[in-house]
């Protein structure tokens, strides 16, 4: 990936699973690299191997505090803003929390990047977005109803940015992102993704839960097909991409059934007992959509982006990675 000349790249959430993975790659390209966070969610096991590197910084803080983002674009050419609080049941559970997380922070945010003088801000947007629309694939100007507190900050944000473009003149770039998978996502805690904490469970020979009949179907994205999105998001010359929104995902759906079928197999090259594990069925969640496919088009037309890894690619890198670093105590090589 051609990313920009030598710049100076604030990102919020960079503890985080997908904030530590853009951090090791801004890293890796010579960047300068501030990372804000103030733990929550995020780990400093995620990033503790760049604490002897010159070109990061840590600063512990949080989004909800105005001085903290203040100090944080200190000199800063780019914004790539991650922190949030995820999951639609935590939302559902305590709106307030996660609206002053994702809203009021997100304000305190593009305010501080604006005063700062930030070139751009490229920020995580989300699919659930999308709401009760059943258009498939999803296309960035049509959605529907949120269906939870979560999907209203993420909308929120989207409108936020909006404004701070046309009123003010911040470059601003949304990332709708769609069921993001792979290494260093937290499996463990009462709202951990489904990819990891099925992992985790198959690797103990315990029975996943299945939300659902199983044929509830989403357009899982690997990592690295988001770091490239954000790289180009925020390296990007062309005028037209900027100050609009754009589904960051693989452009392929999978249903739930099949996910886990794919978890067994590659997991069960490690350990074949995992094959014989059972899955569990149970009721429909509150608040999901049954499905969901991303159009990539618009991503691939303005930005050049070219997703190199497929649902199952990803996985299997997943698992690997998984098992090296996760793996049950006395689990067969």
């Amino acid at each position: 990936m051609q990313t920009t000349q030598h710049a100076k790249i604030l990102i919020t959430g960079g503890a985080g699973f997908i904030g530590s993975n853009l951090c090791d790659f801004f890293l890796s390209e010579g960047h300068e690299v501030v990372c804000l966070d103030n733990f929550a969610t995020g780990h400093k096991k995620n990033i503790q191997h760049h604490f002897d590197n010159p070109l990061f910084t840590l600063i512990e803080g949080d989004i909800r505090n105005l001085a903290d983002c203040q100090k944080a674009v200190q000199g800063v050419d780019y914004v790539l803003h991650q922190a949030a609080l995820g999951s639609v049941p935590r939302s559902i559970k305590d709106p307030i929390t996660t609206n002053d997380v994702n809203v009021g922070g997100f304000l305190n945010m593009l305010t501080a990047a604006r005063d700062a003088n930030v070139k751009r801000f490229v920020y995580a947007a989300s699919s659930s977005t999308y709401g009760d629309s059943e258009l498939l694939p999803k296309t960035e100007d049509v959605i529907g109803k949120p269906l939870s507190p979560y999907a209203i900050t993420k909308y929120v944000n989207e409108l936020y940015a909006d404004i701070f473009s046309r009123t003010y003149g911040l470059q601003t770039v949304g990332l709708r992102y769609f069921n993001v998978f792979g290494r260093r996502q937290d499996p463990n805690g009462a709202y951990a993704a489904v990819i990891p904490k099925f992992v985790m469970q198959l690797m103990a020979h315990d029975s996943p839960v299945i939300n659902g009949d199983g044929n509830h179907s989403r357009d899982f994205t690997y990592i690295d097909n988001v770091v490239q999105m954000n790289n180009l998001a925020l390296s990007t010359q062309n005028i037209n991409a900027v100050n609009t929104v754009y589904n960051t995902a693989f452009g392929e759906r999978t249903t739930l059934n099949e996910m886990v079928n794919y978890l067994k197999e590659f997991l069960s090259d490690y350990d074949p007992d995992i094959a014989k594990v059972a899955i569990v069925y149970g009721p429909n969640r509150e608040g999901d959509i049954p499905h969901s496919l991303a159009s990539i088009n618009k991503a691939k037309s303005l930005l050049g982006y070219a997703p190199a890894f497929s649902m199952g690619q990803g996985l299997k890198e997943a698992v690997a990675w998984y098992w090296e670093n996760l793996k049950p105590v006395g689990a067969h090589k």
